[in-house]
């Protein structure tokens, strides 16, 4: 079984099947009472009620900006042509106090992902990974890092050698940004996956609370340095190999990592099949001149890293991955919780903020029988 989650998946040919879905707001404290879901479908056009004017959902107002960013006049008409592709006005950007409607904005999203002239077909994957790279800098200790600020932005991290290539799928978004100003860039970098999902991210003004480079995983290392990784931020080792099943997802580029290749034979689609390849297949170190990983024996087109294999080589870790590659129910629901938790990392909640479910009505009537 595979399901679709906004960034990999939606697309204009397959947005119709979901005008029936709908977001379902609930407060953080009703959240947390609660296992998230990894629901199949998009948001949908009915936005959460306005906050009272006294509430802590003030956030939800932000002021827009007209502003357009670099390129001139021809910038300018390239971007207006891509809004109107995604049904968006580009005759005015609004300049004023705004409710931020985040389900449109999700749509907005989905709208855009499609494209057969870069790789599998999906920004998706590339989108997760900004989503992934931008949060996972936290460091519990100094309570630093982490998804507020969107520091990526600016350098040195936007240059750290972890993010090559994202400039790609910054680049994709600030269509999305232009046409809503309202968002900040660290909410917009972290909507999309179908997991409970909080607004109120705030934007760095400059590069001053940059990271620094080597918090992100490091490919060529062993389980050690996942637990090092891992354990800062607050994870256990659950949380790791769950949070390692993203690399179902996408595939690695020589000009970014150095590596290539993908994990598994639908690098568009999000299953539990990173386990059941990582398990079932034979690996076996790759002959080229790129940096040490590994292919699959019988086709030499699967790939996997010397930190996935590390996923099986650890005695401890190991039951884990046999778990997700036996019950993709069972993975889909840790990898949420893990996600969801991985994107709050280092920000401060007050329990009333609203929580954001993704869930078609057709589930919900499900749930009420």
């Amino acid at each position: 079984m595979a399901f679709r989650f906004v960034r990999v998946f939606s697309s204009r040919r397959t947005l119709t099947t979901f005008q029936n879905s709908r977001v379902v707001p609930v407060t953080y404290k009703e959240h947390k009472n609660t296992i998230p879901v990894l629901s199949r479908a998009y948001a949908t056009p009915i936005p959460p009620p306005p906050p009272k004017s006294n509430s802590s959902n003030k956030i939800l107002y932000l002021i827009g900006a007209a502003a357009l960013i670099g390129g001139g006049g021809s910038y300018y008409l390239y971007t207006n042509n891509l809004i109107k592709d995604i049904g968006i006005s580009g005759n005015k950007v609004s300049d004023k106090l705004k409710v931020i409607d985040y389900a449109k904005i999700y749509r907005q999203i989905a709208d855009i992902l499609e494209d057969n002239d870069y790789d599998d077909g999906s920004y998706g994957p590339i989108l997760l990974r900004l989503a992934w790279h931008a949060s996972g800098t936290y460091d519990k200790n100094t309570n630093t890092g982490g998804s507020d600020g969107s520091t990526m932005r600016f350098s040195p991290e936007s240059d750290h050698g972890a993010n090559a290539g994202l400039k790609l799928a910054r680049d994709k978004l600030e269509i999305i940004k232009l046409a809503n100003p309202e968002i900040t860039y660290a909410d917009l970098w972290s909507l999309g996956p179908i997991i409970p999902w909080i607004p109120g991210r705030k934007d760095a003004d400059d590069g001053t609370k940059c990271t620094a480079d080597g918090l992100l995983p490091d490919a060529s290392k062993s389980s050690n340095h996942l637990r090092e990784i891992f354990n800062r931020m607050g994870f256990d080792d659950r949380e790791i190999v769950a949070l390692a099943g993203a690399h179902a997802l996408g595939r690695c580029h020589p000009d970014r990592s150095g590596y290539s290749g993908p994990w598994t034979t639908s690098p568009t689609l999000f299953t539990n099949g990173y386990y059941v390849e990582l398990l079932k297949k034979k690996w076996q170190e790759k002959k080229w001149k790129g940096p040490k990983q590994y292919v699959d024996k019988e086709t030499g087109e699967l790939m996997m890293l010397p930190a996935d294999l590390a996923l099986i080589q650890d005695k401890k870790l190991k039951p884990y991955v046999e778990e997700y590659a036996k019950d993709e129910e069972l993975f889909f629901k840790d990898f949420s919780a893990a996600f969801h938790k991985l994107q709050e990392l280092g920000l401060t909640r007050t329990g009333e903020e609203t929580v954001y479910h993704f869930k078609r009505t057709s589930d919900e009537e499900e749930d009420k029988k």
